[in-house]
């Protein structure tokens, strides 16, 4: 048993310890799970050319087990060991905490695209798409990579302000496009024949892209359109600032962090460990 928790937490060290304290072993699975994360872009890049592909295709496909092998024991020892690394009320709910979080997902879906086509029969489009979702490997640099964490971290505090952002964006979305139906309808049926067929209008006008494929021609619509764009150059810059202050506060957090961590190694001695201030 004693074993059991030794290796338990050996393991939750390896992948949870911070840098200043960490073993050797956390800096080879760091560097490791790093390196081979890198290198799969890199093949799936690569896989694009299909002359490539065609030439050396069961070194593509046996460096992808290898790959998938090594990312399913990480994510099932990550489930192992979510007790410790996400304390719940029970183990299964630990568990799936751990699942159920980003970071749960972005494991998961690094090694799903795998294991789909022996659950289910797919066809080529499909194994396609299969294949390109290996991309989302490059998401398991969260875990060793401290500025990704920190765009994490950035997301998780900011979510609420993101989604009010989004759902303003998504009304705003939604009633340009209904009202511009209505008044551009009658003159150009074939471009806004439908709502939704309005909407591709929409978004080219309020992300401020403006293909020019679809704009109205009436009056109205062009006052329509011009208010749009307006409203639509003050969303841009809303989660824009949103993030920037995230940043802000998360990199204001590190430094006090550090300087509390600083501070701390001069309340004791060095040497004998005797406390030297309150």
């Amino acid at each position: 048993m004693d074993l059991y928790k030794r290796t338990k937490n050996k393991v939750f060290e390896i992948f949870y310890s911070e840098k200043e304290k960490a073993s050797w072993l956390y800096y080879i699975d760091d560097y490791f799970i790093t390196s081979l994360i890198i290198l799969n872009i890199i093949m799936i890049i690569l896989e694009s050319y299909d002359p490539l592909y065609q030439q050396y295709w069961i070194y593509f496909h046996s460096f992808d087990i290898f790959s998938v092998v090594v990312f399913t024991i990480e994510y099932l020892l990550r489930i192992w060991v979510a007790d410790l690394s996400y304390p719940a009320k029970t183990k299964l709910r630990s568990r799936l905490k751990y699942m159920f979080s980003l970071f749960g997902i972005t494991d998961l879906l690094a090694i799903l695209p795998f294991y789909l086509p022996f659950a289910m029969d797919f066809d080529m489009r499909m194994l396609r798409i299969l294949r390109l979702m290996r991309l989302f490997r490059v998401f398991k640099l969260a875990h060793y990579s401290s500025s990704m964490r920190l765009v994490v971290n950035v997301l998780k505090e900011k979510k609420e302000e993101l989604f009010i952002t989004v759902f303003a964006s998504f009304i705003l979305l939604l009633m340009s496009a209904s009202i511009m139906f209505h008044l551009e309808e009658t003159v150009q049926p074939e471009k806004f024949s439908n709502i939704f067929a309005s909407l591709w209008w929409a978004v080219a006008t309020l992300t401020t892209i403006g293909y020019g494929d679809v704009y109205p021609i009436t009056p109205a619509g062009q006052i329509l359109a011009a208010v749009t764009a307006l409203f639509g150059i003050g969303l841009v810059a809303i989660p824009t600032g949103i993030i920037s202050m995230g940043f802000m506060e998360e990199l204001s957090k590190k430094k006090s962090k550090a300087k509390n961590d600083e501070t701390d190694e001069y309340l004791y001695c060095p040497h004998c460990g005797k406390k030297l201030r309150d």
